[in-house]
């Protein structure tokens, strides 16, 4: 299955855009169902790790800290995400590689894989930040093609895709509304967290 489509933020430039979208807290919390968003080794253990709770992001969060946890190019994070389509509502054990991660062309590619009970896809994913060709904002495109099976495939695309399409919807209007506090409190944040990169 291929998902694509594009996401204008007014008033949001690029590198703000992608100093939020490059933070795992950011991420998570703006993904309805995800239980966290981990940097993961060898030794990760799905059945023991505990997420920390309330954990502040920008503009009220330390710079450094943001700067610290941002998505780094050749990571493996473990992602927890409970997604409900139709009846079924698994709870898939992601795990998600950054592959490419560009700060100067705002890109950034990611594979992945997960599984739940009956279900499992594999996905390839990236972003594109652009600056708006009218206005101060940005243009975000996105693509992810997936491979689904199981359950989940069982239902079709007729009943995947309106879902996926109001995760995403979901997801860049919470991002959206983050990135609008950061733009009305900054006070050289942004700056700061990209000389750290």
């Amino acid at each position: 299955m291929e998902f694509d489509g594009e996401f204008e933020l007014d008033g949001v430039p690029p590198e703000k855009a992608w100093v939020v979208l490059s933070d795992p807290i950011a991420v998570r919390d703006s993904l309805k169902g995800c239980a966290y968003i981990t940097p993961m080794d060898d030794s990760f253990e799905w059945d023991s790790y505990e997420p920390e709770e309330d954990i502040e992001t920008l503009p009220e969060a330390d710079p450094d800290e943001v700067a610290a946890r941002a998505f780094r190019g050749g990571q493996k994070y473990a992602a927890l995400m409970q997604v409900g389509v139709g009846s079924v509502k698994p709870k898939f054990e992601t795990t998600v590689t950054i592959e490419d991660r560009d700060e100067e062309e705002f890109v950034m590619t990611a594979t992945g894989s997960g599984s739940a009970s009956g279900s499992s896809f594999s996905m390839e994913s990236g972003m594109h930040i652009h600056p708006q060709e009218e206005g101060d904002g940005s243009r975000i495109e996105w693509w992810t093609e997936a491979d689904i099976s199981g359950r989940i495939a069982q239902l079709g695309g007729r009943v995947i895709n309106p879902v996926a399409n109001k995760i995403v919807n979901n997801f860049f209007s919470d991002i959206e509304a983050q990135m609008t506090d950061v733009e009305e409190t900054d006070s050289g944040v942004t700056d700061k967290i990209r000389g750290m990169f």
